[in-house]
């Protein structure tokens, strides 16, 4: 045997095969060239760095280790016997039969033998041969011989003479002659015992397997029970063809002659081991080929065989034949000659024999009485391992082909299943088969197996998603569809073989290592046609991914389609496995019924509340069609006794405040809207999610109740929440109401939601009473914050407990202690509510649980890990498979049920405060801990053996956690957000903060540098993201760390250079460094500093500008920083530029130096040569800013902006919080800024139309305010109307006297108007104001230059100046309507590109003024004059507008026109000038269906005409 040592990569991966490795682990190893010699050392951290799986990894080194233990033990073996390590243990030498007494029979006149053989021509010839050697009157031989090849077999084909025989022994010879066949001391130990093949059985689908072991020899038993022999032909198979020819002629001959004469069946085995002739292999391995021996009576009654054995002759180099004939006869498990003393008696007691052959002949056959298997109970152990009931957790995998009419009559059990996915092989089961029948019973995706191939490379959960696995059952036809229109068809097994089954590997694949976790899913082969290869093909993917048979089941019939598909699956697993996982032989309507006598529960009709007070059956067909939603039925849970034995369920009082006012949504007299919303914002741990469900457990026989699965898109969500309040109802106006419960939302979720319903709702019919509300449950650690600002539909629930709920907790509490065996920590969330999460319980409670922990224990690291996530992360948690997997427990084992117990393995403190949880769309189970406030102080506790960056470290380190496939896209994101997500009091957080929780406390507790290492980690460990690199550059810049910024921002922008984050970021980098430098520089700045400095501003605004360009192509957000940012770096930059000596003040204090500087050809001589490269770009410093100042206007004008007003009265803000929060004042405060530098005197000429002149008079407008839309329409929210009036007025006194004369610019034209109409607003009675058919005049531009881009202001201003006026417009107008038209058409288009695809709740229409009872400029009126005829605070004025009850106040109703127009299917119109107006309802859900005459309050805003409050004519 060759040395392992000396073995090289091609042994190795022989070797590999034989024991089962994947064949991508195999080909990794041998590319890493693994020899002999690394296989002996080989460990198993080498095989994990090469992403090897624990299962794979277990079996190579259990293999390994018991290869070398038996070459220790072979030490002394001839390695001439073994000197070729190739070995296949899946290779199949089975064959097919052929023993029909109606054969030819060849004469043979010289007594000699005479052949006639089927059998193979070459090596790969996959057919199964058969050789039949016969002697006239004598015997009848057959043999059986397969080649090396695995495909299946395909039939024999019979040829004469010595021509086949010889291509028999040749094949033979080939193969016998590869030294000693295999490496048979490497899988020695592992050899599993095989049956017999049933003797003279004609079915081509039986094979024996290579390498595995035979019972012994065995001699005579009752003559129809074979005998067997064992002739190895090791050293024969080496000999030349006629050598070996003669060789098996001479063993055939003579095993005959000796079963003939004793009268018994026999079987002579070639190629099968014997351990006395061939050491070092087990007796029985099977190498080779049977032949069968049939001495019926018919043939050998009264006869005798003598035989002359064929020799091949050495000198005469041919073959010979004995001289004299002997007689042989099986002696024990010899066949021995007869000796001629013993003659006469043998022959004198063939008669004797004769008889008993007959008789025996006679006995087998007849009918054998076959002894019954308790088929039921095998059944049932398989489907529920010994229990009860069915395991209704499990997920099932179907593997079928075609099924017959009477077949599908007893499918209902796999109606009641939970199947995951089909795999049908069965090309008309669409028509006629399976699928036709389980469609009628359930929603179905219907696949084939390219669908599973993923070539997009989507991610694990977007390609699931895509697939829609989870929702429905998947249905993949496996060879073609007959009906399918496409090009998918059904093919032949060679066909199938070489175009499908690389997709089957892949499907089978992707489902066992990313979607199901081990021991969820059961892979059930129902098996009711005959079998081809496929079908076991997809039998040995399964098996192999699943390592093993624990999880596959195997239903047959039909014992014949059974047996096919046996033998060929046995190349995998051996018989014995297959028979104890399958059901054979038992009806299939038995099956049916005894498997729907296993399952949990009976079928019980589901129901659903409807208006009529009855109720009505939902189907599960109907209820799967509405997989986005959790549905909860009227008679929910009806059926189970509820255990009592906890007491009555504690409902906490805001339980009745949510259902005070769900009532008065459903049934009070505030105006209704189709689609109403009611919020819980609770903290964490405070039984927020419980009272939400509670309110819906209660509602279920009233209302229509279910839980929105947020996952699914909002379209989706909305579609089947119109579906299921209309869900077999008469009346569909009057239909019940449905409760969805929207849990974690995202406020842009809930209000796309909430929009899209409405558009849905209203498109069917007008409504009395909300169709639907939208019970939003969120977390928040400022619930009461929250509740204030709209008390009127949101609930808060604190820690804190009412004096009622303290006593209901306490006697609860107390009834429990009173129970035997009661501990605290059972109840630990409960103990926990009742003291109010007292801070001193939990650090005590958590100070007793980790006394005398192991704390260099995994466990204890898991713990750590669980709590870090738990606490920075909201709703974390680690999957079970990740933490089975770092523990180092097994996958798949060798039993039924894994071979460990996850709890077992955990030490007593993780048992407490592990909770294992079950995801129901993903089966997926996972662990974190009961509460966040004791993942802190564990977390708190354990850091101080180690720092919490630490933890992170060595959480970043673990390659098993990062590495493992379940769940492991949510483990990253989880990871991510640890490191990256940052607290948002608009999520519910206490703050808005930088950086993310973890990262601001390293930098606190411990020190700014750990922070940037930990990222540093982090950025290396996770695939070198983008935004990790991000995070460090603002962690750099903010830590005053500018050079090591730079490079992070750069890095981060090589991965994303278009991303106008990352951009902006680059540029904050340049800002900060700028402000950091011009802070600390002295008034004795050097030349060279000062050029440093305004090098980096100028590279912070480049990098500013390049974010804005980027934010337009981003479709899905709307990224403005880059302007906002560029501004306050000019304005800085302008602040540095007026400091310097090189830029004197005139006598008046102003920038005139500077402003010649920037505005003209003018240098002075001390910098024309030392800022030679910056002169270009300062003098396009101005039109920047005011370019972004500009667009930031403009910006501000399209949408609602709630933000500023709450933070409207709070004096103390960073400048970076009023941009977010107040933009509007931010915007006015930059361009006071920014228009002091330029409202110098200089250059001022004596004609006005220069363009410096133009440039100062702007600018001093823009001093005051009235430089953009923004800056001049909050002049009404100043709550000091007097100053605003007089700024507005000085504004106007800028502009020339007559402007039709002297010609302003565009943008001027338009601040001029508006400053018109926002002065109405405060002084209608004003000097200065122009008449309103003038402002008409002056706008006209904007209409008849129409080719040129205006921006959306200019068109804005159209639509109120033209508006129909009951003064000017008393006579129709064509050109006036003409105007109109073409301005709200432009704004809509305008409108479009500005919002892209964004949340509805960041493009909430932002009214500016209403149409007013008067005349001219006093007809329009701005919004913040309604507000201020609204009694109440700030929030009270906020929820008047948003529930309509601003309409119903008389003051309001006094100054507004209700406009009258009419409505055409869903669409409100009103008259123009001469035509019909559209007009765009504020709630597409107002809006009558039908034809109806209508009144409503107009709006103006930036996306065109605006309906409040539209009413139906009376």
């Amino acid at each position: 045997m060759l040395p392992l040592v000396e073995w090289n990569e091609s042994h190795v991966r022989c070797w590999l095969e034989s024991i089962g490795i994947k064949k991508k682990y195999v080909e990794k190893l041998c590319e890493e060239e693994v020899t002999g010699a690394v296989l002996k050392e080989l460990d198993e951290p080498f095989l994990k760095s090469m992403g090897m799986k624990e299962g794979q990894i277990y079996i190579i080194i259990l293999k390994r280790n018991e290869l070398l233990e038996h070459l220790q033990k072979n030490a002394g073996v001839d390695s001439a016997q073994a000197d070729n390590p190739s070995i296949k243990a899946s290779e199949v030498l089975g064959s097919k039969i052929t023993t029909n007494d109606d054969k030819k029979r060849v004469k043979n006149r010289n007594s000699a033998v005479s052949m006639r053989a089927n059998a193979p021509t070459e090596e790969t010839d996959s057919d199964l041969k058969a050789l039949s050697i016969k002697q006239p009157e004598s015997f009848h031989v057959t043999s059986y011989q397969k080649g090396s090849s695995e495909t299946d077999n395909s039939g024999a084909v019979e040829e004469t003479g010595k021509e086949h025989t010889e291509k028999t022994m040749s094949t033979f010879c080939r193969r016998g002659s590869r030294k000693s066949q295999s490496l048979h001391e490497n899988t020695v130990e592992s050899l599993t015992l095989s049956k017999f093949r049933q003797f003279k059985n004609e079915d081509i689908n039986f094979k024996y397997v290579k390498n595995r072991i035979l019972a012994p020899e065995t001699g005579v038993i009752d003559l129809i029970t074979p005998c067997h022999e064992y002739k190895s032909f090791t050293i024969a198979a080496k000999l030349d063809r006629p050598r070996l020819q003669a060789k098996f002629a001479y063993e055939v001959i003579r095993y005959a002659s000796a079963c003939m004469n004793v009268r018994t069946n026999g079987t002579i085995h070639f190629g099968v081991m014997d351990s006395v002739e061939d050491k070092g292999w087990k007796h029985g391995q099977i190498a080779g080929i049977p032949v069968d021996i049939e001495p019926s009576s018919s043939t050998v009654k009264g006869k005798i065989f003598q035989v002359r054995l064929p020799r091949f002759n050495e000198h005469s180099n041919k073959v010979t034949f004995d001289k004299i004939p002997v007689l042989y006869q099986r002696v024990g498990t010899k066949s021995e000659p007869v000796k001629n003393e013993e003659l006469v008696t043998f022959i004198q007691g063939l008669q004797e024999k004769d008889v008993r052959r007959e008789k025996a002949e006679s006995s087998s056959n007849e009918d054998p009485m076959e002894i019954s298997q308790n088929l039921g109970r095998k059944l049932s152990v398989l489907f529920t391992d010994g229990k009860n009931y069915m395991n209704d957790a499990l997920l099932y995998i179907l593997v079928t082909n075609s099924y017959g009419k009477e077949d599908l009559k007893s499918v209902n059990f796999l109606m009641r299943m939970n199947i995951f996915c089909v795999f049908d092989f069965d090309e008309d089961s669409n028509v006629s088969g399976l699928y036709a029948k389980y469609k009628e019973h359930h929603e179905t995706r219907p696949h084939f197996l390219q669908n599973y191939s993923n070539e997009s490379k989507m991610s694990t959960t977007e390609f699931q998603k895509h697939l829609g696995l989870f929702d429905h059952t998947s249905w993949i036809f496996c060879n073609g569809r007959s009906d399918f229109r496409g090009d998918e068809k059904s093919c032949d097994e060679d066909t199938w073989i070489r175009t499908k089954k690389k997709y089957l590997k892949k499907a089978i694949s992707f489902i066992c290592d990313e979607i199901l976790p081990k021991g969820s899913f059961v892979v059930l082969f129902l098996l009711l046609s005959p079998v081809e290869k496929p079908i076991v093909d997809t039998f040995q993917e399964f098996y192999s991914e699943m390592n093993g048979m624990d999880y596959i089941i195997c239903i047959a019939e039909s014992k014949e389609n059974y047996e096919k598909w046996a033998n060929l699956a046995q190349a995998s697993c051996n018989i014995e496995t297959l028979e104890q996982r399958s059901i054979v032989g038992m009806k299939l309507s038995h099956v049916d019924a005894t498997i729907q006598n296993m399952m949990p529960s009976a079928i019980c009709s589901r129901h659903l509340p409807v208006s009529t007070r009855g109720l009505c059956v939902l189907p599960t067909l109907e209820e799967e069609k509405m997989s986005s939603l959790e549905i909860l039925c009227a008679d929910q849970c009806d059926d189970i006794k509820l255990d009592r034995s906890c007491g009555e369920v504690i409902e906490r009082e805001a339980c009745e405040e949510v259902h005070k006012i769900l009532d008065d949504i459903l049934h009070g007299n505030r105006i209704r809207y189709s689609v109403a919303k009611l919020k819980i914002f609770h903290q964490p741990g405070s039984g927020g999610s419980t009272i939400a469900r509670q309110v819906l457990w209660k509602r279920r026989k009233d209302l229509r109740c279910a839980v929105v699965k947020s996952s699914y898109p909002i379209a989706t969500v909305s579609k089947h929440a119109v579906h299921f309040r209309e869900y077999d109802e008469n009346d569909i106006k009057n239909s019940l109401p449905v409760l969805l419960l929207v849990e974690d939302y995202d406020e842009d979720y809930l209000d796309e939601l909430k929009n899209l319903m409405d558009a849905m709702a209203a498109r069917r019919s007008h409504f009395s009473k909300p169709c639907f509300v939208l019970l939003g449950c969120k977390r928040s650690n400022v619930p009461e914050k929250l509740c204030k600002a709209s008390p009127l539909d949101t609930v808060a629930v604190t820690h804190k407990l009412t004096d009622q709920e303290k006593h209901l907790f306490k006697t609860k509490f107390e009834k429990l202690k009173k129970q035997e065996d009661f501990k605290h920590e059972f109840i630990l969330t409960f103990v926990l509510m009742s003291v109010e999460f007292d801070e001193t319980y939990v650090r005590e409670f958590v100070e007793h649980l980790l006394q005398g922990i192991d704390l260099s224990s995994p466990v204890t690291n898991l713990m750590r890990y669980v709590a870090l996530l738990n606490f920075y992360v909201h709703n974390s948690y680690i999957s079970l498979s990740h933490c089975e997997a770092f523990l180092g427990l097994g996958a798949y084992t060798e039993k039924r049920v894994r071979e460990y117990d996850f709890k077992n393995n955990l030490s007593e403190q993780a048992r407490l405060i592990f909770i294992e949880l079950r995801e129901n769309t993903t089966c997926i189970s996972s662990v974190h801990i009961i509460h966040y406030l004791v993942a802190k102080e564990i977390l708190h506790q354990l850091s101080g053996s180690q720092p919490q960056s630490q933890i992170a470290m060595n959480l970043l380190q673990e390659k098993v956690l990062l590495n493992h496939r379940f769940g492991r896209e949510e483990f990253m994101k989880f990871i991510r957000d640890l490191f990256i997500r940052r607290d948002k009091k608009s999520r519910g957080d206490n703050t808005d903060s930088l950086f993310s929780p973890f990262i601001e406390h390293v930098c606190k507790v411990e020190d700014c540098e750990k922070a940037i290492e930990v990222l540093k980690t982090a950025y290396e460990c996770l695939g070198k993201d983008a935004f990790f690199a991000q995070q460090l550059a603002r962690l750099h810049y903010n830590h005053e760390k500018f050079e090591d910024a730079e490079y992070w921002a750069g890095v981060a922008k090589s991965h994303l250079p278009n991303d106008s984050f990352i951009l902006d970021t680059e540029g904050q980098v340049y800002r900060k460094w700028f402000s950091f430098t011009v802070d600390k520089e002295t008034d004795e700045a050097t030349p060279g500093g000062i050029i440093q400095m305004i090098e980096i501003a100028l590279k912070a605004m480049k990098c500013f500008r390049a974010a804005q360009q980027a934010a337009k192509s981003e479709i899905d957000s709307m990224n403005n920083a880059g302007y906002f940012g560029e501004v306050e770096v000019g304005c800085r930059l302008l602040k540095l530029l007026s400091t310097l000596e090189v830029f004197p003040r005139n006598t008046q204090g102003e920038h005139s130096e500077l402003v010649r500087y920037l505005l003209t050809d003018y240098i002075p001589e001390e910098i024309k040569k030392p800022w030679g490269k910056l002169h270009s770009r300062l003098k396009g410093l101005r039109q920047n800013i005011y370019n972004a100042l500009d667009w930031i206007s403009e910006d501000l004008s399209y949408f609602q902006t709630d933000k500023n007003q709450e933070k409207q009265d709070e004096d103390a803000r960073e400048e970076k919080e009023e941009q977010v929060y107040n933009p509007r004042k931010w915007l006015k405060r930059q361009s006071e800024v920014y228009a002091k530098f330029f409202t110098s005197e200089y250059p001022m000429g004596e004609n006005n139309a220069e363009p410096e002149t133009q440039l100062v008079r702007r600018m001093n407008i823009y001093k005051y305010g009235g430089g953009s839309v923004t800056t001049i329409l909050s002049f009404l929210t100043d709550s000091k109307e007097t100053r605003s009036i007089e700024k507005l007025e000085k504004i106007i006194n800028f502009y020339p006297d007559d402007p039709q004369k002297e010609r302003l610019e565009d943008i001027d034209l338009i601040n001029y108007i508006l400053c018109h109409i926002t002065l109405a607003c405060l002084s209608p009675g004003s000097s200065k104001l122009l008449p309103f058919q003038t402002l008409r005049e002056l706008s006209n531009r904007f209409f008849k230059q129409r080719r040129t881009a205006f921006p959306a202001s200019a068109h804005f201003l159209l639509t109120l100046l033209y508006w129909p006026d009951d003064a000017l417009d008393k006579e129709p107008n064509p050109d006036n309507n003409d105007i109109l038209i073409s301005a709200l058409q432009t704004m809509k288009r305008m409108h479009d590109i500005k919002v892209k695809n964004i949340a509805p709740r960041k493009k909430k229409i932002y009214t500016h003024f209403f149409l007013g009872k008067d005349s001219g400029l006093s007809k329009i009126m701005h919004k913040t004059r309604i507000d201020k005829l609204i009694d109440g605070s700030l929030n009270d004025r906020r929820m008047k507008w948003q529930h309509g009850d601003v309409w119903n106040i008389g003051k309001i109703r006094d100054v507004l026109r209700r406009v009258s127009g009419w409505t055409e299917n869903g669409k409100l119109f009103v008259q123009g000038h001469v035509g019909q107006i559209r007009i765009v309802p504020l709630h597409y859900d107002s809006v009558p269906q039908g034809n109806e005459n209508v009144t409503f309050y107009l709006g103006f805003s930036f996306n065109g005409l605006v309906a409040h409050d539209i009413q139906v004519n009376k």
